[in-house]
């Protein structure tokens, strides 16, 4: 399944269709959420039931596309599901149960209430009479069959409104060359990364550089709401539009240079060892907090993942517990406080950067999980043994 995103180019009236079309998508899931906490024993398509009476009873809602009800019914069983999984895995602390949604900011279609025309437009059919909208994009639609696009979701965001189609293909691995390399990187807030071969990468700190505009912008924002008053002036939407815009760019400065970060590590390294960080609990520490969202470890993970899938190379997450402490060179632990960043090692004399001797630690136990599968990818089966040696060498160049 691959999701292609396109920008639409929507009139002021087709505008308030799309709103309208989300309002009621977001008034069926919560409608769907309180049948659930109200009725023991209620399943999946007893849900997708209660969007057929939800239709009959209100007419707003029977503009919506009968699979677009459904869609949003599974939106409200997906949220269900995952507080049974996380009640049934016991995990600490909240289990995620369901909330009701205040904005929403999408709706989806499944396999109608919409009509591809052409390779750059698409026009809803359903009773809000969204109409034709023009797409804006470099990706192909021609080149696949409409009958494998599942999914049609028209979402919102501060610069406009955008159309994903979620399609069912098999993505095939990208055919590239071994690189001949392995690489071990330790995540950190003094460098993004440090990486086994002794190069580091800085943070870039979006967020905080524009720290100072956003709280220029939200304070001009709140300065301009009223308390009570509804509906709120056109001065204050447009401070609201303004705000959001700012944080979009920051949300999209991180993610594109988070991109760029993971898919030149997969290119030039055949396996990459990360460290397993339990990110929920590392953003409890308010200190950390803004720091640590704003390096986006996890959306470095998830790209990571995905570009090794991509061009067929290892990626293995490795459990952090003690690679900073242990001295990678002997392997005895030498137990060092957060604020010493250089690692002295006294039983064997070996003495490097912390961030430098974790992240051979980390390479050191990557190689180790990935000789159980004792394949690698690109078709090239190598003996661990010599892997390991020719990695080993490199990080004690």
């Amino acid at each position: 399944m691959i999701v292609l995103e396109f920008k639409a180019r929507a009139k002021p009236a087709q505008a308030s269709a799309i709103d309208e079309a989300i309002r009621t998508a977001q008034f069926l899931r919560n409608k769907a959420l309180r049948y659930w906490m109200d009725n023991k024993g209620v399943g999946k398509y007893d849900l997708n039931k209660l969007c057929k009476e939800l239709a009959e009873e209100f007419p707003f809602a029977k503009k919506l596309n009968s699979m677009a009800r459904q869609a949003s019914a599974e939106r409200a069983w997906s949220a269900i599901s995952r507080f049974y999984e996380n009640c049934k895995a016991k995990v600490k602390g909240k289990k995620g149960f369901p909330r009701f949604k205040k904005h929403a900011r999408s709706v989806e279609y499944k396999t109608s209430g919409w009509k591809l025309i052409g390779p750059k437009r698409i026009k809803f059919t359903d009773g809000f009479a969204i109409g034709e909208l023009r797409l804006i994009g470099t990706y192909d639609l021609a080149h696949y069959d409409e009958s494998s696009i599942k999914r049609v979701r028209l979402v919102r965001r501060a610069d406009g409104y955008y159309v994903q189609f979620c399609i069912q293909v098999d993505s095939p691995t990208v055919e590239s060359e071994p690189a001949g390399s392995t690489v071990g990187i330790d995540l950190g807030l003094r460098y993004f990364i440090a990486t086994s071969g002794g190069e580091v990468v800085a943070v870039p700190k979006f967020y905080r550089q524009a720290e100072q505009q956003l709280s220029r912008a939200n304070r001009r924002k709140s300065r301009k709401f009223r308390k009570g008053v509804k509906p709120q002036s056109k001065n204050y939407h447009k401070a609201r539009k303004r705000y959001a815009l700012k944080h979009l760019r920051v949300s999209r400065q991180r993610s594109e240079w988070l991109k760029n970060q993971a898919l030149r590590l997969c290119q030039s390294n055949d396996l990459i060892a990360y460290e397993d960080l339990n990110l929920k609990g590392l953003v409890k520490n308010r200190r950390l907090a803004k720091s640590i969202s704003d390096a986006g470890w996890s959306t470095f993970r998830r790209w990571l993942e995905y570009f090794a899938g991509k061009y067929g190379k290892v990626a293995v997450a490795v459990p952090p517990h003690y690679t900073s402490q242990n001295c990678s060179s002997c392997g005895e632990r030498v137990k060092k406080a957060l604020s010493v960043r250089t690692h002295k090692c006294p039983h064997c004399g070996y003495e490097a950067d912390r961030d430098l001797n974790a992240a051979i630690n980390i390479l050191q136990l990557g190689l180790s999980r990935a000789g159980q599968a004792r394949t690698l990818t690109l078709g090239e089966i190598e003996p661990l043994a010599e892997l390991e040696e020719s990695c080993l060498a490199k990080s004690s160049q």
